[in-house]
């Protein structure tokens, strides 16, 4: 699945004491086969993310299990 600006995404914890991490995609800065995404996180900060396999999904995807 390709993310998009506008796309709602759920990154893992590292913990298992943290819940996941979410967001809205701001921006795709670089496409695949190594993506980086401006991301503006919930919690009202905003960083550039590079996920590693299988660490960010689409938020609809994950509340769907």
């Amino acid at each position: 699945m390709e993310l998009k600006a506008g796309d709602r995404v759920e990154v893992e914890s590292e913990s298992t004491e943290r819940r996941p991490r979410t967001g809205v995609i701001k921006e795709v800065v670089q496409g695949a086969p190594s993506p980086r995404y401006r991301i503006s996180w919930d919690d009202g900060h905003e960083s550039i993310y590079t996920p590693a396999a299988g660490a960010l999904r689409s938020a609809e995807t994950a509340n769907r299990k």
